[in-house]
């Protein structure tokens, strides 16, 4: 209860000031507010859900969330970021965006504390979210890409799955199991335009068919043969044996197809795989059969690298900065990850990360996916991804400020053939057109 002094001309100046202050100091600190920037994916989700137990354990500091698409997500932050708009005091980001930020000075670096147990990240993991040997983004989760498929429906159509199947396999298994008349789709791809979206497996499958974005001059590559035979077979697929409305589709669309099981096979992203074999998500989780990603004339490439991180803008305020730090860490610890599986089991919990967790027996029973995910991870090489030279890192992505656009502007021109609204031709040359325009802008890397 806080006293009220009717008589203050008793006290003189500085026994008053030393009163007020005696009583500010017994009263509690307002608690600190974080505002977390994230993408509506499950294992954020998950943490957004998680994050009372984080709050009872630091009481002075409260989390409030902004969930957004990933499209929506990106817009946002790198607005906020590139503005200072100070919006934001910890951003999800990924491994496009973290050794660019950090190169302009727009991200503070994280404190790989003991809890951290920076040791313990998988390697390409932690190189791909740091720049000049420092960590500036803490991953969440880390992913490459596999093969989903459903062993029910294969094994009704008298078809066996490849230890490495190749994409003329996969669109020989699409064409059998395609029946729109029992609403089981042949085959599920990402089409919904974007560079985190079709462009992310679209250049997957350019790789693997020997093509590249840009050669040693950094001049743009899109209209080679590889990028035309990549092409062609992605909007064959899809037009022939995907889902009508396939150019609406991405991660999150495609998971929910699979899940409803409208989908005989999915290429995608390893982290479904927790999802899909979760029997309380997945009425045919026992259905669902695994493999790598499939190749084409050489398997560089053919698996993309990836990892959603937390990182804290460097224009906010110390003590959100210091309160941001102890988020981080606890959000993206070993402790945090054996927490989720003490609550949802060992199936669920944010993988492609830390070794520990692909040691743990435990995960391993609940993960039959596991060997395939941290096989497709290690074997990602951002600096070895395409058949002839190129000047650039990254698998999926090039890590240059530049194509962020780029992408998003041939992800359109890609959706628009799906759709039937442009040839292959005329979508790879109005793609060569946007890059070059885009690329005489731009400053020298």
């Amino acid at each position: 209860m806080t006293r009220h002094v009717a008589t203050p001309r008793i006290f003189g100046l500085s026994r008053l000031g030393a009163l007020l202050g005696g009583l500010a100091l017994s009263l509690p600190a307002a608690a600190l507010t974080l505002v977390v920037a994230t993408v509506n994916n499950g294992h954020m989700l998950q943490m957004a859900s998680l994050s009372p137990e984080f709050e009872r354990a630091h009481p002075n500091i409260k989390l409030r969330w902004i969930t957004l698409s990933e499209a929506q997500l990106r817009k946002a932050v790198s607005s906020d970021i590139a503005t200072q708009g100070r919006q934001f005091d910890v951003v999800t980001v990924g491994m496009y965006e973290v050794p660019i930020w950090a190169r302009q000075g727009w991200l503070t670096p994280i404190h790989t504390t003991p809890e951290m147990e920076p040791q313990d990240l998988l390697p390409n993991i932690r190189e791909g979210l740091s720049h000049q040997g420092r960590l500036y983004g803490a991953p969440i989760y880390g992913e490459s890409s596999m093969l989903f498929y459903r062993k029910d429906l294969f094994a009704r159509a008298g078809l066996s799955m490849p230890a490495q199947p190749t994409w003329s396999d996969i669109a020989h298994f699409a064409a059998r199991l395609h029946a729109p008349k029992d609403k089981v789709y042949g085959i599920c791809l990402r089409a919904k335009a974007g560079w985190g979206e079709n462009i992310t497996l679209l250049t997957t499958i350019a790789n693997t068919h020997g093509a590249q974005w840009f050669d040693m001059q950094w001049r743009p590559q899109l209209q080679t043969p590889a990028w035309h035979e990549a092409l062609s077979l992605y909007v064959n697929l899809l037009r022939r044996y995907g889902p009508p409305d396939a150019v609406q589709r991405g991660y999150n669309e495609n998971l929910a197809l699979f899940l409803a099981g409208r989908c005989a096979i999915w290429v995608d992203a390893t982290v479904a795989a927790g999802f899909l074999a979760d029997p309380g998500q997945n009425p045919h989780a026992q259905q669902v059969g695994f493999a790598p990603a499939p190749v084409g004339t050489t398997p560089k490439g053919a698996r993309w690298l990836w990892a959603w991180a937390l990182a804290i803008p460097s224009d906010i305020d110390a003590a959100h900065t210091e309160a941001a730090q102890t988020f981080v860490a606890w959000a993206t610890s070993r402790t945090y990850i054996e927490q989720v599986a003490a609550l949802r089991g060992w199936g669920l919990v944010p993988s492609g990360t830390r070794v520990s967790t692909y040691a743990n027996p435990r995960f391993q029973r609940a993960a039959p996916w596991a060997s395939h995910e941290l096989a497709a991870i290690r074997g990602a090489d951002p600096r070895n991804a395409t058949l002839p030279p190129s000047p650039y890192l990254g698998v999926q992505f090039a890590t240059i400020p530049e194509f962020a656009a780029i992408g998003d502007e041939v992800g359109q021109r890609i959706a628009e053939a799906v759709a039937g609204h442009l040839s292959v031709d005329e979508a790879l040359a109005l793609s060569q057109r946007a890059a070059q325009r885009r690329m005489l802008s731009a400053t020298p890397p």
